[in-house]
């Protein structure tokens, strides 16, 4: 795998989203709450004149809320020609994954079951390898 990882930081745990699905990283700003969206998106925000959907990456892997959104990094990124923001606790370095992503081996908690493609090793130690559609989707929701 020779694809820049962006190593960030959700609920305690590195993760590592594809430097080439990756347009910015910002400095969160006003966010303008949208009715009836599901829980982990938390409204728009404006980039450039763009809109941004916002996502609150820790509730939609089932975590407390971000305490200060409107103050977190995001990670913006394009999915379907929409733009989305997505909060994280941190997004520190970008790397080059040193092996080719492994398989889960458990541990990590249900959270990250849907959206954990895999590890990754990296400079800065292993990170979860994000599948950046789930992270959008957010939890799925229970069965009638």
């Amino acid at each position: 795998m020779a694809e820049l990882m962006l190593i960030c930081v959700i609920a305690d745990r590195p993760v590592a989203l594809p430097t080439a699905r990756v347009k910015s990283v910002i400095d969160m700003g006003a966010i303008t709450p949208v009715p009836g969206t599901k829980p982990h998106v938390l409204g728009l925000s404006a980039l450039r004149s763009q809109a941004l959907t916002v996502i609150d990456c820790r509730l939609a892997l089932g975590f407390a809320p971000h305490k200060d959104p409107a103050n977190a990094r995001a990670v913006v990124t394009v999915m379907d020609d929409h733009a989305y923001a997505l909060l994280v606790d941190e997004a520190s370095v970008v790397s080059m994954p040193t092996v080719e992503p492994t398989g889960l081996t458990g541990g990590f908690g249900d959270e990250w079951r849907d959206v954990a493609q895999g590890m990754i090793e990296t400079e800065q130690g292993p990170s979860l390898l994000i599948d950046l559609e789930k992270m959008i989707e957010g939890p799925l929701e229970a069965a009638a």
